[in-house]
């Protein structure tokens, strides 16, 4: 692998290929943070799928890709004499130290479950830190994400199942509460209760140490992959899906799961 004086050589290159971009280019030069904005969440959620299909060379090229996103904002930053890329890398050192008083300071957290705890406390205790234990769960965030993000910093303040297995006696109730609702027909009592299904069967995924969002797109992409089998062998037999009846679809499905897709 590259030294460090490298790894610096690296980033030295691209802020000066950034700063050339700003000045030359002219859709570099027109872009601002909310011009910008869109770009920054595409970027991630392309990172992120490259990160769960482990594909190597696409996390490489989309980490590079969200590396823009920063060093773009940075120089806007810069330029409008807010700050620059030094202030946010010591900015983000200096919070790094702060909260890890475990590896730069005397306390001990011997366990990830202890260090989150104590992460959690010391971001409380920040001059700008968060003023209640969820205020630092971003509203943006995706509901899945959300929910997993506000029951595990709730557990990190103590507000947990004694024994996970508890967990599935929520889950129950709320199965039966949805059951009630729907027998009722009330539309807005429905949503609700299958929220408070779905709000629990994450939290049983959490003490399972499942992640849902994870867990949710597998399924998303083997229903896509053994759904193209199917349409492409109807296809190949000169049917339509149309004109197939649900038993017909089933056989093939079944020919794509036996495939292992």
């Amino acid at each position: 692998m590259n030294t460090k004086e490298e790894k610096m050589a690296a980033f030295g290159r691209l802020l000066d290929v950034m700063d050339e971009l700003r000045v030359k280019c002219p859709w570099d030069k027109k872009q601002t943070n909310e011009s910008l904005r869109t770009n920054t969440i595409e970027e991630t959620y392309e990172l992120s799928d490259a990160l769960m299909r482990e594909d190597k060379q696409d996390i490489k090229k989309e980490l590079g890709d969200v590396l823009l996103q920063i060093v773009f904002y940075a120089k806007i930053g810069e330029e409008q004499g807010a700050f620059d890329i030094k202030e946010v890398c010591d900015a983000l050192c200096e919070k790094l130290i702060y909260r890890h008083p475990h590896v730069f300071g005397n306390v001990s957290a011997d366990t990830a479950q202890k260090v989150e705890q104590n992460w959690e406390q010391l971001k409380l205790k920040e001059k700008n830190g968060n003023k209640t234990v969820l205020s630092g769960v971003p509203a943006a965030l995706p509901s899945v994400v959300k929910a997993y993000r506000i029951q595990d910093k709730a557990r990190n303040v103590g507000f947990d199942w004694e024994k996970r297995e508890q967990v599935w006696d929520k889950v129950k109730e709320e199965f039966l509460e949805l059951k009630e609702e729907i027998a009722a027909m009330d539309a807005e009592r429905m949503e609700g209760e299958f929220g408070d299904l779905f709000f629990s069967l994450i939290n049983a995924a959490r003490l399972y140490k499942i992640n849902p969002d994870n867990a949710l797109e597998r399924t998303n992409q083997k229903f896509i992959r053994r759904f193209n089998y199917l349409e492409t062998q109807t296809i190949d037999r000169g049917r339509s899906l149309k004109d197939m009846s649900l038993a017909e679809m089933d056989a093939i499905w079944d020919e794509a799961k036996a495939k292992g897709l």
